[in-house]
């Protein structure tokens, strides 16, 4: 049985402030209050692991060690099928060193081509740990397609080249409360509340 979450402060072990308001806004109705490792001032730790989970781990653990309270990780990315499944974890690093993801998505395509496997899934790994190093990791995912050129103005990283299954928007043109029910966030964050917070 998984551990349980019964305090009302989480880390959220994330410098990215889309996936930090994202996170935030799916643990609000849990009455959790948040703070970003950002905030704290904390480093971004190596993540050299080779899967989703690996590197959400390392963070999530960062995180509660130097703070001394449970902090939730998120580690995820786009996995294009027509690539073999990159850029995967290397998503974010495929936007270069400033994270102009603007690049990232057309490096996505420009890669792509002319191939017709436009097959597409996000995949979110979440970690929840302790500072004495017990963790609850989760994983999620969403599919759909590639397309181009970039479409919408809501979301952030590659959610303006990413169509869900059975929709002719991309996940930057959904109203946020659309996509929070349908992502591959919200397929790992559904997992994490089953298991591992209280709702009654």
């Amino acid at each position: 049985m998984a551990r349980q979450f019964n305090g009302n402060k989480l880390v959220i072990a994330s410098h990215n402030k889309g996936k930090v308001r994202e996170i935030g806004e799916l643990l609000a109705p849990f009455g959790v209050e948040t703070v970003s490792v950002g905030d704290l001032g904390f480093p971004v730790p190596v993540e050299d692991a080779d899967t989703f989970i690996g590197n959400a781990e390392i963070k999530s653990l960062a995180a509660a060690k130097a703070s001394g309270l449970p902090s939730l990780s998120d580690d995820s990315g786009l996995e294009v099928h027509g690539l073999g499944g990159e850029p995967g974890i290397y998503t974010a690093d495929w936007a270069g060193p400033d994270r102009d993801f603007n690049i990232g998505m057309k490096a996505v395509t420009d890669k792509l081509g002319d191939n017709p496997n436009r097959g597409a899934n996000f995949t979110c790994a979440l970690s929840l740990a302790w500072p004495d190093g017990h963790r609850e990791s989760f994983e999620g995912k969403v599919f759909g397609s590639v397309t181009w050129p970039m479409r919408g103005e809501k979301g952030f990283g590659y959610d303006p080249i990413f169509v869900p299954r059975g929709h002719d928007v991309t996940f930057a043109e959904m109203e946020p409360a659309e996509k929070h029910a349908m992502s591959h966030r919200a397929d790992a964050f559904r997992q994490l509340i089953d298991a591992c917070f209280k709702t009654s």
